[in-house]
Parts: C-alpha cells; sequence; structure tokens
C-alpha cells in the first residue's frame, strides 16, 4: 500500500483544509446548535461542496462523478472534521449514495446519482432498529407484498439527517426472521410517501438524527435497489465504506482537539513558565501524538483496502473504527483534562471535540464491537 499522497491528493487535502478553515468555524457549529438552526447545517455551504466537486468524488465517471476512491474522498472528510462541518456528506454520499451506487439499477444511478452530486438531492440510509445494536440484519421492519409491490412497516432510529433527507433507503424483512442474512431488501422511498412519519432528533454533539416510523407505506417494485432478499451483502459494502469515511472524520477531529491543547500548554503560565514544559505533560502529550499517527495509518490502510478492493478490507475497516474511536475518546479526554477548570466550561471549544468524541464512537459499531468483529471474521 502506498501512503503517501500524489501530487494531486495533496492538492485536494490543502483545497478542503482551506475550505473548512475560511469558510466555516467553531463559532458557526456553536451558533447552529444554539439557534436550533431547523436544517442543522448551511444549505449554501453544501452547494459549495458540491461545485468544488467534492460529492462526485467516489462515483463513477459515467455516473456524473470524479471516479476516485475512498482515499480521496477521506482526505476531505478529515479537513472537514477537523472544523466539525456537519453539512450531511456522510449521509448523502456514503450512506444513501453508496447504496445507489454498488446496488442500484441503471436507471435509479441515472435518476438519482447526478442530483446528489450536483447537491440537489439529499440521501440517508435507515437501517438501525431499537434493538439492532449495530448489527444490520437484525431487521424488524416488514415488507409485505402487495400487488406487485410491497408495503413496508417499521420503525428505523438514529437515522442520520432523516429529517432532510429527500429520500430514504430503507432495510426491510421480506423473508424470514431475527438476524438471518437472507431475506433482508432495500427500498427507496420518499421522506414524503404517505405513511412516512419523521421525527427530528438530535445526538449528543447536535447533529441530525431521525425517529422514522412506516406505517403500510406503499412501494413499486421499481423502488428495490439490489436484489430482493438478498440486501445484506450490500448493507456490509455501505456501512463498511461509510465507517471508513466516519473514521476520516474522526481523525480530523482528533487532530483539532491536540492542536487545541497543544496551543493550551505552549500559553498557559504555572509558575511563572508554559505548563507544557511539566515533563508528566509532556509525556502525556507525546504519547497522544503517537496514538492520533496510528489511527491516521489505519484510515489510510482500511480506504486503499476497500479501493482495491483487499480480500480482508472488512477487517482493515474494523482495525481503523476501533483504534479510532479509542484515540479519539484519548484525545478528547486528554484536551479536557489538560484545560483544567476551563476545559469543563460550555465556553470552551475543547468540550465540542468531546461530545463528538463520545457521538462518533457509537457511530457504525464501538471499539469493542468492532474488535469482537475482527476476531469472528479471522476465525477466532
Amino acid at each position: 500500500m502506498q501512503f503517501s499522497l500524489t501530487d494531486e491528493q495533496q492538492l485536494l487535502r490543502d483545497s478542503a483544509a482551506a475550505f473548512a478553515r475560511d469558510r466555516s468555524s467553531l463559532k458557526r457549529i456553536r451558533a447552529l446548535r444554539d439557534g436550533n438552526d431547523a436544517d442543522g447545517f448551511s444549505r449554501a455551504l453544501w452547494a459549495d461542496i458540491a461545485g468544488l466537486g467534492w460529492l462526485g468524488i467516489p462515483f463513477a465517471e459515467g455516473d456524473g462523478g470524479l471516479g476516485l476512491g475512498m482515499k480521496e474522498l477521506t482526505l476531505v472528510l478529515e479537513e472537514l472534521g477537523r472544523g466539525l462541518l456537519p453539512e450531511p456528506l456522510l449521509s448523502t454520499v456514503l450512506l444513501g449514495g453508496a447504496a445507489i451506487q454498488h446496488g442500484g439499477s441503471a436507471a435509479q444511478r441515472a435518476a438519482i446519482l447526478p442530483a446528489v452530486i450536483g447537491g440537489e438531492r439529499l440521501l440517508t440510509l435507515a437501517w438501525q432498529e431499537a434493538a439492532s445494536r449495530y448489527a444490520a440484519t437484525r431487521v424488524a421492519t416488514r415488507a409485505a407484498r402487495a400487488g406487485d409491490g410491497w408495503r413496508l412497516s417499521g420503525e428505523k432510529r438514529l437515522v442520520l439527517d432523516g429529517h432532510v433527507a429527500d429520500q430514504l433507503i430503507v432495510s426491510a424483512r421480506t423473508t424470514g426472521a431475527g438476524d438471518a442474512r437472507q431475506g433482508i431488501t432495500l427500498f427507496l422511498v420518499d421522506r414524503q410517501a404517505a405513511g412516512v412519519s419523521v421525527t427530528r432528533q438530535s445526538t449528543l454533539d447536535s447533529r441530525n438524527a431521525a425517529l422514522v416510523r412506516l406505517d403500510g407505506v406503499a412501494v413499486s417494485p421499481a423502488a428495490v435497489v439490489g436484489e430482493v432478499d438478498a440486501g445484506a451483502a450490500l448493507l456490509d459494502t455501505v456501512i463498511d465504506r461509510a465507517t471508513v469515511g466516519l473514521c476520516a472524520e474522526m481523525l480530523g477531529g482528533m487532530e483539532a482537539a491536540f492542536a487545541l491543547t497543544l496551543d493550551y500548554l505552549k500559553t498557559r503560565q504555572q509558575f511563572g513558565v508554559p505548563i507544557g514544559s511539566f515533563q508528566a505533560l509532556k509525556h502525556r502529550a507525546a504519547n497522544l501524538f503517537t496514538e492520533i499517527e496510528l489511527a491516521r495509518s489505519a484510515v489510510l490502510a482500511a480506504a486503499m483496502a476497500l479501493d482495491e478492493p483487499h480480500a480482508q478490507a472488512a477487517q482493515f475497516v474494523s482495525v481503523a473504527k476501533a483504534r479510532c474511536s479509542d484515540t479519539y475518546i484519548l484525545a478528547a479526554n486528554e484536551g479536557v483534562q489538560m484545560h483544567g477548570g476551563i476545559g469543563m466550561t460550555d465556553e470552551h471549544d475543547i468540550g465540542f471535540y468531546l461530545k463528538r468524541a463520545r457521538a462518533a464512537e457509537l457511530s457504525f459499531g464501538d471499539a469493542a464491537f468492532h474488535r469482537e468483529r475482527f476476531a469472528a471474521l479471522e476465525g477466532y
């Protein structure tokens, strides 16, 4: 694997860094939270992100995209994560968009992906349920035959950006029960369709989530994404890609939290010297630096494994998520502690990273889940 960046990749990363630095700030994030913004993000900023072509990075040129890979997309997501930008790239591109990209028919790709790439349509994936605990195959939502179509009934939780998505891709059980892999089908559902009820919620870090209830929602045969009864493999593909995208965002967040902490260690004076000169704090900062670099390697390796694709790509994904979950929490906790009393206040920005770390840790499986998954994939 080639961990170094090409000139084009470095330019992409620099552009994303400049965009996040110049067009957003933690003051904007605080205003979105405190103002209870109806969207939870900036539509104008989203249009600018689309104009830069970043929404088209992972999509094929034939679908209107740039035909690049996960490595390139993680470079952008890392910089957006550094600034905690809440724009719905993860939900639209790596959840909903990836489901259409990897499982959609030619007609679905032609009708949906250009609008996604152009920033004109928001998508998301509704896959989590009350008792699923990260298991995408534990599906109680049912899809019953109704003529030549289907009727969907059930409830989905923690649907990212569900209240602003134009369309939802919903996992439902068409046959079988429990957590059987066979019998799961994905359906494309309009958020405004009859029988769809979406209740906006917010996660710990004030990001968008939603509770989605489906009460006999009628869909046509053309709404099926992928193959009937064979949606589990498509879910695996989509969720793994979204997990790596989240890891890249987490990497940027932990780097930003570390930078805030280093700046404080260099400027806060005690006993007439910067507190960063104290040996104990030097050791803690050095340890955190090495942990972040390990996380960076894990994220890049997972992204490149998906791009190859590598036979053990799923293992790479779980290594990255376990590493990033632990390291982001460590970076945020150390940041708050080394800031002292001011770090405990809402007025200081370090708290935003602590909340994001806690929420991201529990998204797409926490560290314990992914260590267990890795062990199972390795045959233990």
